[in-house]
């Protein structure tokens, strides 16, 4: 396959109790059947809060699998916990084994890798980092088997936090530290991706819309499928408030990424009367 088509959704946030955000992934659902991509990725947060409500992750799945394209998913902070960070409050929902068993029950591998189109695809599991979790290390033993196999293919990976605002080094804050990769756990992927042909960093989690290249690496945050934070007050302006998708084109040593609104989606606000947690 010398093009590969590939269709990012993240933060469905799905739930037999949110009609709003259900309505907005079923008009995105309609638009990946008429478009047809080779694959989907969501990468994270697919239930409203499936730690707490774990049929919100089954409602999820059976959202996902009605879709008319094969599917792969990566866990987020509403489905299985998050991560400590070295500031900020201590957490009220930590990942666990727990919550990760389940969320594999029923989704499947939390982490993967494939190649498609002359590039190699890894996903990752970016909730288990910098946690006390035996997950965190078995996770970096395979990725650096994973990175070991690549043999220079250009490199595209999916995870649910973004690695960081606008560089590695930035400094973590209390008030927005639980949006990125933590250190020390983020310092160590930066190190072992900086051994390789990394071209492609894609998020989600923040809810906003965001494209920007720091030294030869594209970092692309797609928008929730299903709602924004439109208040400034509650959460800052970093890149564009609006519901959609995000499309990529794979060719041998290129891509090209096109970001898109499904017709009829609808930027619901989160504080229509629902209470946020983790972003």
């Amino acid at each position: 396959m010398t093009i590969f088509r590939l269709t990012q959704i993240t933060d469905s946030h799905l739930s037999r109790r949110h009609q709003a955000f259900t309505d907005n992934f079923q008009r995105v659902s309609q638009y990946i059947d008429d478009t047809l991509p080779d694959l989907v990725i969501n990468s994270g947060d697919l239930g409203f809060n499936g730690y707490d409500h774990p049929d919100d992750l089954s409602f999820a799945k059976a959202q996902h699998d009605a879709l008319s394209v094969p599917c792969r998913f990566l866990p987020g902070n509403h489905d299985i916990g998050d991560n400590p960070t070295r500031v900020g409050a201590p957490l009220t929902q930590p990942a666990s084994e727990e919550r990760l068993s389940f969320y594999q029950s029923i989704f499947g591998e939390d982490r993967w890798h494939f190649e498609a189109a002359g590039w190699s695809f890894v996903g990752l599991n970016s909730l288990v980092m910098n946690t006390p979790l035996a997950r965190e290390d078995e996770q970096f033993d395979w990725l650096a088997e994973q990175l070991a196999s690549l043999h220079g293919r250009p490199l595209a990976v999916f995870i649910h936090k973004p690695l960081f605002l606008n560089a590695p080094d930035d400094p973590e804050l209390a008030a927005s530290a639980i949006r990125y990769v933590p250190q020390p756990a983020r310092a160590r992927l930066i190190d072992m991706l900086g051994k390789v042909d990394l071209r492609l960093v894609a998020c989600g989690h923040v809810h906003q819309r965001r494209d920007f290249t720091y030294r030869h690496v594209r970092h692309i945050w797609a928008p929730s499928t299903g709602f924004i934070l439109k208040s400034n007050e509650r959460q800052e302006l970093m890149g564009v408030k609006e519901v959609g998708l995000v499309e990529y084109v794979f060719q041998p040593d290129s891509f090209e990424v096109r970001h898109v609104r499904a017709p009829g989606q609808v930027d619901t606000d989160l504080f229509g009367g629902l209470e946020p947690s983790g972003h």
